[in-house]
């Protein structure tokens, strides 16, 4: 059987493999399907990642945005 995807779809196929979820296309279609028949169907375990990998993700990467904190001075108190 040959199937032909649109180019979104091309593109969300790409997205599951580079996640490292899925190896190959066809696991990726097969997944699809038998998710398709049982709605609440988990993803396969997905590998963890970093810290740095998560932030390079984001949505706000390269956004420019300050994130530093002032330090904290305290307060005083009387003892």
């Amino acid at each position: 059987m040959t199937i032909t995807l649109s180019p979104e779809d091309e593109q969300l196929v790409r997205e599951r493999l580079d996640s490292g979820s899925f190896q190959t296309p066809e696991e990726v279609v097969h997944h699809a399907l038998v998710a398709d028949q049982q709605p609440n169907a988990p993803a396969p375990n997905k590998r963890k990642l970093t810290l740095s990998e998560f932030f390079l993700q984001s949505p706000l990467a390269g956004s420019e945005l300050d994130l530093e904190r002032s330090k904290d001075t305290g307060r005083n108190i009387e003892l």
